[in-house]
């Protein structure tokens, strides 16, 4: 093959690429799902325009290379400072949910597809990840709570590397029958290079960074070279060692404070999506046709056991006893894609198996690529319908101000299921909002990127909450003014009463704590019982719940078993509001609000919502 081939190859990929995007805008769907369907429309089974097998042992090295940067920028967006009430759930699902995983999958292509055991367990141990490829650009794409779209980045970035050190021992089990003591041998070797030199590359990536005076170009430059050359290091003392390598490394730095971080994202971003888009066009360019055939239904059936049977018992396993709800529980059970590791490495397996005259590795690709193929159109296709039918689509808040007052409201936010960010120029502050679980940006507010920075795009409030009025009026208007907010998404703390005019004028909503200070003193004075409802606040919750619930609408209020500690207080139809009594009817749409201590108000709200 002459060299314009290879341009015109190259030329096509990124043709494929853009249209891919601009579907993916159009149709608000994952650009996954179109560089799929592109990749088979384009390969020797349909056009014939992209054939990767021309690439020979060139194809492996494209996939290693963009396999490397990818899962980098997977850890890179990882801040295991902020996400510590999660890290235990990870572990689990990278622990247990591997091994329920592999056991199932490995059962039910077995008996059901028919597999020799051998191949059912090589697919068993492709199939256990979930992989960065398909969960990161999906989840930021769906609206979800912080710590649901974390266990999902983060587990699929070590599950990658658990699933391909898995394969290769299942692998090496297959072609040369490895002792107990050679067994062990072999995963400590992979592990232990992987967390080696990821964590060597980490710690020398942070001394560069913070000692060395260097330009944004420079600092790509040197990161990018650097997650290649731990991948190739990693991967010449252990073969197969390399992802786990890249994805320590990528962990290392999102969670440390270095110079350069955004720009070192910002640029990964674009890389990603080009080495995404062509992994996924080659790979999805080798499908065979004839190995879907070969499988058939039965491959189908295999992977609704993956997804319906598989995938929620790691998940509900690996998460008990943890701060996510039932809802978020399904929500993670439900995404659960297979990407650009397992069919690499399934194809590569398969070329080595026919190489040595075994059966069963063209069966191997033909499930794997029908694995691929549903759970990323089913992911793709519905986990936004999904997330808005579980209710898992909390409120985008940003709190600008990380003293006590911000610190409190953000930790009610979060209790409540809200997505929120703190933007503090305090590096005291930040570190005790990071203690408790909640995301903080450190700089100053009325910078317009540090506002960018802590998501203001995607915001559906502003709450200014610092100790200079100043400061909270002109964050106000940079909301209203450069970022097209209305009065009813912006509030405010003033601390000054005489100013209190001046964000009214604006029309802004602000209260001042003096004065609300003095006004429920007032009303407990001669009034003792209001003192019992300061007394529960701390520990209660006041939420407002559409009815909705078909099983709720035409009762009574009597006629509802209500948690304990739990009350109703109003119900809202249309202009008119009532004082809650057991005598209400409830229709649909109605508003209620409920207080209850501990989680009750929320189970009352379920009951309502569901």
């Amino acid at each position: 093959m002459d060299s314009i081939y290879f341009l015109q190859v190259a030329l096509a990929v990124l043709l494929m690429t853009i249209i891919a995007h601009l579907l993916s805008m159009r149709f608000r769907m994952p650009i996954l799902i179109f560089l799929l369907i592109e990749g088979i429309i384009a390969g020797p089974e349909i056009l014939n325009i992209l054939d990767p097998t021309i690439l020979g042992e060139g194809l492996t090295a494209i996939v290693a290379l963009c396999v490397s940067v990818i899962v980098f920028d997977g850890g890179l967006h990882i801040d295991l400072r902020s996400i510590r009430s999660i890290q235990k759930s990870v572990l689990r699902l990278v622990i247990f949910g591997v091994v329920v995983t592999f056991i199932l999958a490995t059962t039910a292509s077995y008996y059901i597809a028919g597999l020799p055991l051998n191949i059912a367990a090589l697919f068993g141990a492709l199939v256990t990840a979930t992989g960065p490829t398909v969960i990161t650009p999906l989840v930021r794409n769906v609206n979800v709570p912080h710590k649901v779209s974390k266990i999902l980045e983060l587990e699929g970035v070590l599950n990658d590397a658990a699933s391909v050190i898995l394969a290769a021992l299942i692998f090496e089990l297959i072609v040369s029958p490895l002792s107990g003591l050679e067994l062990v041998g072999f995963f400590i070797q992979r592990v232990g290079m992987g967390l080696i030199f990821g964590l060597a590359s980490g710690f020398l990536l942070r001394n560069i960074l913070g000692k060395i005076l260097l330009t944004e170009q420079t600092v790509r430059f040197i990161t990018f070279t650097m997650v290649i050359a731990t991948f190739v290091i990693a991967e010449s003392f252990a073969n197969e060692s390399g992802i786990l390598a890249v994805a320590i490394f990528g962990i290392m730095v999102g969670s440390s404070k270095v110079p350069y971080k955004s720009a070192l994202k910002e640029f990964k971003a674009d890389l990603v999506l080009m080495m995404l888009s062509l992994i996924f066009l080659l790979l999805a360019a080798l499908l065979r046709f004839d190995y879907i055939i070969q499988i058939g239904l039965v491959g189908v059936a295999v992977v609704m056991v993956l997804i319906f049977v598989a995938r929620p018992i790691s998940v509900f396993l690996s998460t008990r006893g943890t701060s996510f709800n039932r809802n978020e529980k399904l929500f993670v059970s439900f995404v659960g894609p297979r990407g650009v590791v397992p069919a690499s490495i399934a194809t590569y397996f398969a070329v080595k198996l026919n190489s040595m005259g075994m059966v069963g590795g063209d069966a191997l690709v033909g499930l794997i690529f029908i694995t691929i193929i549903i759970t990323v159109l089913m992911t793709g296709s519905f986990a936004n319908r999904v997330a808005k039918f579980l209710g898992v689509i909390p409120m985008e808040i940003l709190v600008v101000g990380g003293g006590e007052v911000g610190k409190i409201l953000a930790e009610r936010f979060e209790k409540r299921g809200e997505n929120v960010v703190v933007v503090d120029p305090s590096e005291e502050n930040c570190q005790k909002l990071m203690k408790s679980d909640i995301r903080v940006v450190h700089g100053d507010a009325e910078d317009i990127n540090v506002l960018k920075e802590a998501g203001i795009d995607h915001a559906k409030y502003v709450v200014a909450t610092t100790d200079k009025d100043n400061t909270n009026l002109l964050i106000c208007q940079i909301a209203k003014t450069k970022f097209n907010f209305d009065k009813d998404q912006i509030v405010a703390r003033v601390n000054n009463i005489e100013n209190l005019h001046a964000f009214w004028d604006l029309e802004i909503r602000a209260m001042s704590p003096a004065m609300t200070t003095a006004l429920v003193l007032d009303n407990m004075v001669g009034r003792p019982h209001m003192f019992s409802m300061c007394e529960v606040g701390e520990g209660a919750d006041i939420i407002e719940a559409h009815v909705s619930n078909p099983k709720v609408v035409g009762k009574a209020i009597s006629e509802l078993n209500l948690p304990e500690n739990s009350l109703l207080l109003m119900v809202r139809r249309g202009n008119e509001s009532f004082i809650a009594n057991g005598n209400i009817v409830l229709e649909y749409d109605d508003i209620v609000t409920v207080i209850g201590e501990g989680d009750s108000a929320q189970k009352v709200a379920d009951l309502f919502e569901r």
